[in-house]
């Protein structure tokens, strides 16, 4: 019997709400327009996907199946997440342990787990994982971490999403939400707290990843705040010129350039 609840990645007892926020995330991961180098496998799994949601988002037909579930896995009598809880120095286990508790929303034992075997032992998910499972576990506990304000972590997650992804496409279309993802977790909420070579390295390592243009311009604009606070007028005027040059409309420099003595221009807010 499959397994809709696994299908979806959510538990038994999820949430309506949170049903279809897993069955948009898994149909962005798997869409056949977004993994077109597996478009029959995506197809199968998306109709898969379908069948699972339509099911559990009715609660007639949930309940029935829910009924249905509960026999079957009383008759098996196997319990798969116990089953790797009790291979304590199986690191394959226990990696496949964390991607299956961050699917069945169980997030807490997921993240001490993680810290547990990352903490100075040098293990390394990515080594037991295929890589597409990989991928989706860091993108799953990047979040985890982002949503307890973790950002340090979570944004090293999603940059090193980004470099697989670039190295070797699987979430296609999907990468730009990681991009946005790091570009707000970087420039809204760890910049205040980051010491000022550290930011400047990092928005330098935004630039040289080349987004777009306009995110460029963007992080030129944030190096030249930063350059400012430093009293260093000379690069603070140099980004923002940089910036101004990629995007002649970009946002919010007024101030910053009456702060560094640079020509307000009326075309700029």
């Amino acid at each position: 019997m499959i397994n809709y609840y696994e299908i979806l990645g959510i538990a038994q007892n999820s949430t309506a709400q949170e049903i279809k926020k897993s069955f948009r995330r898994r149909a962005k991961e798997i869409h056949p327009d977004v993994r077109p180098e597996a478009a029959q496998r995506s197809e199968e799994e998306m109709r898969l996907l379908l069948t699972a949601y339509e099911v559990l988002n009715d609660i007639g037909k949930r309940d029935e199946y829910d009924r249905a579930l509960l026999a079957y896995l009383r008759v098996q009598g196997f319990d798969y997440r116990e089953f790797l809880r009790r291979r304590t120095n199986d690191p394959l286990s226990q990696s496949k342990l964390i991607f299956h508790d961050l699917l069945a929303n169980h997030q807490e034992e997921a993240v001490e787990l993680y810290e547990r075997l990352t903490n100075g032992r040098g293990f390394e998910l990515e080594k037991y994982l295929s890589r597409e499972d990989y991928m989706d576990c860091a993108f799953l506990l990047a979040e985890v971490f982002e949503t307890r304000l973790r950002y340090a972590e979570a944004y090293d997650l999603y940059r090193k999403l980004y470099f697989y992804e670039r190295d070797k496409p699987y979430f296609h279309h999907f990468i730009d939400e990681v991009i946005d993802r790091l570009r707000t977790l970087l420039c809204f909420k760890m910049l205040p707290g980051l010491a000022a070579a550290d930011a400047i390295a990092r928005l330098k390592e935004m630039i040289r990843l080349n987004f777009s243009r306009k995110d460029n311009a963007f992080f030129c604009k944030k190096l030249a705040e930063v350059y400012a606070s430093l009293g260093q007028q000379d690069a603070a005027l140099h980004y923002l010129q940089k910036g101004l040059q990629l995007d002649r409309k970009l946002s919010g420099v007024k101030k910053l350039m009456e702060r560094i003595g640079y020509p307000v221009c009326l075309d700029n807010s």
